[in-house]
């Protein structure tokens, strides 16, 4: 009972945070769920309470998606991520947690890098950018470290922005759980602790709405930095000290 008490208390505020920056709560929860279920069931118990978590910011933010750009994100990326999946089952589980950890930590100095490259790009970019981002997206849990400045070079910004890269992250997140399903790795009892995690981190989304428009980017920035930092961290702590 403690266990879950924990994971949902990680979920209402990775719900929250990832509700006001657009991302953030498969990083700061995976560590969470390898800790209490291991590795190889945390990733399939995230994949659906991604999907709760990405539903719950299209609903708070249903009037502002934009619905082509979704389109051409999810063409490719949907595909991509069941193949991802599909590699991951694959995967020794001390692989898995290892795979995460160093994407994770990598993703902070890529950040940057794609911070000093401010360009605007199309549909076809983003078409493009689904396949490479689904399919790393069925491996390593989260990509939203890549999938936000996506969006924003596209051009857009705060309701827009978390409501779009919700909406194109949900077909993602719900081939990945059908892969899972498919394969083995999804059953029943999987199913239920990923939807009680995803509801605290719904409720989060919700309780986010009303600081989106108060956020300063640099304190967006930081906050990216120290989540992946210290969950990656996390993650290779576990893979290390596995038994």
């Amino acid at each position: 009972m403690l266990t879950y008490v924990f994971v949902l208390a990680v979920g209402l505020l990775a719900g929250t945070i990832s509700g006001i920056v657009g991302t953030g709560s498969s990083i700061m929860l995976i560590p969470v769920l390898a800790y209490a279920f291991g590795p190889k069931e945390a990733v399939p118990i995230m994949a659906v309470a991604a999907v709760m978590a990405n539903l719950s910011r299209i609903m708070a933010w249903w009037r502002e998606v934009d619905w082509r750009a979704t389109a051409a994100y999810s063409v490719t990326g949907v595909p991509a991520a069941a193949l991802g999946a599909r590699t991951l089952l694959v995967l020794p589980s001390r692989a898995v947690d290892i795979a995460i950890g160093l994407f994770l930590i990598a993703m902070v100095p890529a950040r940057h890098w794609l911070a000093k490259r401010p360009v605007r790009i199309t549909l076809w970019h983003l078409a493009l950018g689904g396949a490479l981002i689904g399919y790393l997206t069925g491996i390593v849990v989260s990509t939203g470290p890549l999938s936000v400045p996506l969006f924003l070079f596209y051009g857009l910004t705060k309701g827009a922005f978390l409501a779009t890269e919700a909406a194109s992250s949900l077909g993602l997140y719900l081939s990945k759980s059908v892969t899972f399903e498919r394969f083995g790795a999804l059953d029943a009892a999987v199913a239920l602790k990923g939807l009680i995690a995803g509801s605290s981190l719904m409720f989060g989304a919700f309780i986010a709405k009303r600081f989106v428009l108060k956020l300063e980017p640099n304190v967006f920035r930081l906050v990216m930095d120290g989540i992946m930092g210290l969950a990656g961290l996390s993650m290779l702590w576990n893979a290390t000290h596995a038994t």
